[in-house]
């Protein structure tokens, strides 16, 4: 009883993979070359970046031509300024989100 469903689940998994690997081959590669040349952006540029990224995703939808996230970029600085820019994930407002329950429980 055990390895019917054993064997039924690895059945599973198998046709999964199988599907999502004859899927993931009709992606479209994008051609990035034009957006790796000209100026790369650091830090300043993720934090600005980071900052307006919810008009970009707006933008986004109804242009082809926007991106939230710069291909051009260097890396972990650029990564960290747009986290940062972006709210830091709740990082930065959790202080206000705590005194507020507070007051609240008051």
């Amino acid at each position: 009883m055990k390895k019917e469903k054993l064997y039924r689940v690895a059945g599973v998994i198998l046709i999964s993979v199988t599907g999502l690997i004859i899927i993931s081959s009709c992606a479209n590669k994008e051609v990035v070359d034009a957006c790796l040349e000209g100026q790369t952006y650091g830090f300043w540029g993720g934090l600005f970046h980071g900052i307006i990224a919810p008009f970009d995703l707006i933008a986004m939808l109804i242009r082809d031509d926007v991106t939230v996230y710069a291909q051009n970029n260097n890396g972990a600085w650029y990564a960290f300024g747009f986290i940062l820019g972006s709210g830091g994930w709740g990082i930065l407002g959790s202080k206000g989100a705590n005194s507020k329950r507070r007051k609240r429980r008051e």
